[in-house]
């Protein structure tokens, strides 16, 4: 049994963001015209983080019906590495539940997998005509994952990503482009790519820009603050999954690096506490200022009581809805299927625009 702390309730989950009133006229056509064509995608390499989930997944939530969004488990990514197939399999059904556990409504959102949709690998062929390879080669991510490594045990692939991810987003009018930091340089390549290409071969594709969240952009390691959590990190006590039990995300916080002194501050000398403040303020919808004086005098150990208990709360429905759909494979594919053919309503047409544009469309009976 669980026993009640009044300092508990300090960080209580935030209530839910608005509700599916009038979603009919918000998904009209007149009404979409009218918003920004949004699209974004994870790969589906592993169980998705905290990090994840409040970087991106959540403010996916609040935002999707003031926005046309398209959303993409990106599995044709996930190949550009060496991972078991069987593995894969698995991580793209689970980021797909993720993705509706989260609260991403499939009558509203395009939800669909990459690999579905061939358009994507054959705008990327496309592009790579108009791409150089300097440009490729200086990608920060690029040159972060090969620092180590001999290149003849990199891929092509790899190389590539850029290329196929812009392929993803110009597929379909994009506006907007949701990131964080790290993946911006990414969006700009794009935007350089479709720029050329529209100079090159007239006006083809809409030039998206990227937008990054102003509030949880960056969760950071639980055991080095100046590093983004990831789950590529060799220590798991550094992240905490989606799909952690109570326990276990209890005892990772409660383990989680701290700063010198007691203050609990979010300051430029305290990064592993802005850190634990910056997720406690993103999941209960308190501003940081006021969980500062709500801490005034109290120890580092009562706010990692405290959140151990928030975000355990927060992932406990997100936990039994993924467990709903992982278990649900038909409702899952329905679902998937739905979107997959949603996106090729869109994709086809921009495909069959370059190719024609490019010079690819070469018959004149006009088929």
């Amino acid at each position: 049994m669980r026993g009640e702390s009044p300092d508990r309730r300090v960080l209580a989950p935030a209530a839910p963001r608005g509700d599916k009133g009038g979603v009919t006229d918000a998904t009209s056509p007149e009404a979409l015209k009218k918003r920004p064509r949004v699209f974004s995608g994870v790969q589906p390499t592993g169980t998705l983080t905290l990090g994840n989930y409040v970087g991106a997944l959540r403010n996916w939530v609040q935002g999707q019906h003031d926005v046309d969004p398209i959303f993409c488990v990106v599995n044709d990514h996930a190949i550009t590495v060496r991972i078991d197939p069987e593995e894969l399999r698995r991580n793209t059904r689970e980021v797909a539940s993720v993705y509706l556990a989260v609260g991403l409504d499939p009558e509203h959102c395009i939800l669909f997998v990459q690999s579905d949709v061939p358009e994507h690998t054959g705008l990327a062929w496309v592009l790579n005509s108009v791409t150089y390879y300097g440009e490729l080669h200086r990608m920060t991510q690029f040159k972060d994952k090969t620092a180590k490594k001999q290149l003849e045990g990199v891929s092509a692939g790899l190389l590539n990503y850029p290329i196929l991810m812009a392929a993803d987003i110009l597929l379909y009018d994009t506006d907007e482009v949701p990131v964080g930091e790290d993946q911006k340089q990414h969006v700009e390549l794009c935007r350089d790519v479709a720029i050329r290409f529209n100079g090159l071969f007239g006006e083809t594709f809409v030039v998206p820009k990227p937008v990054i969240p102003k509030i949880g952009a960056r969760i950071m390691s639980l055991d080095d603050p100046t590093k983004k959590m990831a789950k590529s990190n060799p220590n798991p006590g550094s992240y905490i999954l989606l799909t952690d039990p109570p326990d276990v995300i209890r005892k990772k916080l409660a383990r989680a690096v701290t700063d010198s002194g007691t203050e609990i501050k979010a300051a430029a000398d305290k990064p592993a506490i802005a850190n634990l403040l910056t997720i406690a303020s993103a999941l209960s919808g308190k501003a940081i200022a006021t969980l500062e004086d709500e801490y005034a005098g109290k120890m580092y150990g009562h706010l990692k009581k405290d959140l151990g208990e928030l975000v355990a709360e927060t992932l406990r429905p997100i936990q039994e809805k993924i467990a709903t759909y992982m278990a649900d494979p038909a409702q899952l594919e329905a679902i998937l299927d739905r979107g997959a053919e949603r996106a090729r309503h869109i994709a086809g047409p921009t495909l069959a625009r370059a190719k024609q544009r490019i010079g690819l469309g070469w018959r004149q009976s006009g088929r």
